[in-house]
């Protein structure tokens, strides 16, 4: 069911006071809510939702207001919810007519709207927010032609890969679907499968590496026939084949890539897209590695930062900005002997600063001195 969305409607409460006759109407949050265009909003998010039985959804006003409030000032979720009870701007820019004492909406409700959007819907925030930027001349079209992004990697709750593990997944994976979409299949190999890794695991911790790979070779033997078995099931029917296209395609690429391939490989099932794991160092152990997606903050290169900038860092980079500049220099190398170091520059949302470059100290290592000491202390020896 689509939301009913709010509308002013000018009523007066006899014990209610409006929240425009109490709250200053030059206000900053005021004059944004006044200029966004809410249908277009509406419209674009209302998509997502189908004509059906059950309860509405909450308003989009209310929700998309709630998230521009969030990136704008930089709250999480629980600090919103406190500060939209106490802040009459807040509830006006939400669409809000009197003053509310209680939450019209529960917290987990912010989480299950983002996920319902997605990131191509929560986009039309950003494409709002630079009409207004660009309304309201806080910024100019000009200014959008060249945007510096910062990025950093994010930690993301993903196991350490390993062929046994992913193999013996994948085969979990299509077992379960299978089993809810009704497909019946000749054997899952679940007990089976599962000795096969134990197995496997043991040996290569012990260092039976012949014996590891016979496990290894029973487990893509397993993934393999339920994949073949799959296939065939669902061969005549379209709408099974869309529901196991993804899956089935995901596991034939675990169950051919090898660990000195070149090009893109799958570390994990649930985020095919994840980064492969980097070591810290020589001697790093495996919870010091990290992988993760790519986060960014993105600003204009010749403005200070408003709000489309706030709702735009928000956002994951894919797909979000096409022509990108950034600019890196690399300081030239000293002498011999001394580090390799490097000087980046780079522009992020605030509260970072504009440009964080780091400088390389001179080198004072006791390899330089040694000499040094070592012709004094003959000097004193002499001396004697």
């Amino acid at each position: 069911m689509k939301p009913r969305e709010r509308r002013e409607t000018g009523e007066q409460d006899l014990f209610r006071s409006r929240l425009d006759a109490i709250i200053d109407m030059t206000h900053a949050l005021v004059k944004l809510a006044q200029t966004m265009d809410w249908r277009f909003l509406e419209g674009e998010f209302g998509a997502v939702y189908t004509d059906g039985p059950g309860s509405p959804p909450l308003p989009t006003r209310l929700m998309a207001g709630l998230a521009i409030l969030k990136h704008t000032y930089d709250l999480s979720d629980e600090v919103l919810c406190e500060r939209w009870i106490e802040n009459p701007y807040y509830q006006f820019f939400c669409g809000e007519e009197f003053f509310q004492h209680a939450l019209p909406f529960d917290r987990s409700s912010l989480t299950r709207w983002r996920q319902r959007m997605g990131e191509e819907k929560l986009a039309a925030l950003i494409q709002e927010s630079l009409a207004v930027a660009t309304k309201t001349a806080a910024m100019q079209p000009r200014d959008l032609a060249r945007v510096i992004v910062d990025t950093t990697v994010q930690p993301k709750a993903v196991m350490f890969p390993t062929d046994a593990k992913l193999i013996n997944r994948a085969r979990e994976r299509l077992v379960r679907l299978a089993q809810k979409r009704g497909v019946k299949l000749r054997q899952s190999y679940r007990r089976v499968g599962k000795r096969a890794l134990i197995a496997h695991q043991r040996y290569a911790h012990a260092h039976q590496f012949k014996r590891a790979k016979k496990a290894l070779r029973k487990l893509k033997t397993y993934a393999g026939r339920v994949i073949r078995d799959i296939g065939r099931k669902t061969a005549g029917n379209d709408q099974l084949s869309e529901i196991f296209v993804r899956p089935l395609y995901l596991a034939r690429r675990i169950l051919e890539q090898n660990r000195h391939q070149r090009g893109r490989k799958v570390y994990s099932l649930h985020a095919p897209e994840s980064l492969p794991p980097r070591r810290r160092g020589s001697n790093a152990s495996a919870r010091a590695r990290r992988t993760g997606p790519m986060s960014s903050a993105s600003r204009s290169a010749s403005r200070p930062r408003c709000i489309a900038h706030a709702v735009a860092s928000s956002l994951p980079t894919s797909r979000r900005c096409r022509a990108i500049r950034t600019t890196a220099t690399r300081s030239p190398r000293s002498s011999r002997g001394s580090k390799r170091s490097s000087a980046m520059s780079s522009i992020a949302s605030s509260p970072m600063p504009d440009i964080a470059a780091t400088t390389r100290r001179p080198n004072t290592s006791s390899r330089s001195s040694l000499p040094a000491r070592s012709a004094a202390s003959r000097r004193r020896s002499n001396d004697r």
